[in-house]
């Protein structure tokens, strides 16, 4: 059986994070004992699924991650750190450019989901393998209102409608293509899935079975701490 092509996860980390209020970049934000941006490293190579784990940062955080990897020796996966660009997107273009050949699937993550339990990560990799490309979600359970100028103008059926987490992995081609056809038409996506479908291709959707939070606002850090003590509490 012929062996299935290496998986790079890009994990981007070069925003600055000025909701968090935390006076440093998000992913450097201390959560209980590591940092983000280290909690996502650690989640996303405790899969077993990914070969190499590309922290994508700002140019004036490369010391400052430089000093946290140093106490990721042994996380194997871990290559030396990209310099990303003035936008999310600007920043999986960096990190998808430094992939070497032999890559062949790419799974972005935000390093602001720290929490992503590895066991989804995996799951999300093997739907990927399947069907081209896949993210993780959650289905939405709040009702939804659609607004212009300050009054609702819609209520759509929620069942219908998913909340978009990272992992999102795809065909290493695909995104490429996808990536480059965006660029020429200077469309700006918030999220890579956005991209791939763009060009027409299906992307399946995974169920997270654990909380998997993007920490933007203080409100957000009192959220992962409670489910980092409850889940400390459960082993």
């Amino acid at each position: 059986m012929a062996a299935q092509p290496a998986v790079a996860a890009l994990v981007l980390a070069a925003g600055r994070g000025e909701r968090l209020g935390q006076g440093v970049a998000k992913a450097f934000v201390a959560l209980a004992d590591r940092t983000l941006i280290e909690r996502s490293i650690r989640a996303l190579a405790a899969s077993k699924q990914i070969d190499r784990i590309v922290p994508v940062v700002a140019e004036r955080d490369r010391a400052t991650f430089a000093s946290i990897a140093a106490g990721l020796a042994d996380v194997a996966e871990l290559t030396t750190a990209v310099v990303g660009g003035a936008e999310r997107q600007d920043s999986m273009r960096a990190g998808l450019a430094s992939l070497p050949p032999e890559i062949g699937w790419v799974a972005v993550h935000d390093a602001a989901r720290c929490l992503v339990d590895p066991s989804d990560v995996a799951r999300v990799i093997d739907a990927a393998r399947t069907t081209g490309a896949a993210i993780l979600g959650a289905p939405v359970h709040d009702t939804l209102k659609r607004v212009e100028g300050g009054r609702i103008v819609e209520t759509p059926d929620r069942r219908a409608y998913w909340a978009a987490q990272t992992p999102q992995v795809f065909r290493r081609d695909w995104l490429e293509a996808a990536t480059e056809a965006a660029v020429a038409a200077g469309r700006v996506a918030t999220d890579d899935a956005a991209l791939v479908e763009a060009l027409g291709h299906r992307v399946s959707i995974v169920e997270a079975h654990s909380p998997n939070p993007k920490i933007t606002r203080a409100e957000d850090l009192v959220t992962a701490r409670a489910l980092l003590e409850a889940e400390r509490g459960e082993e």
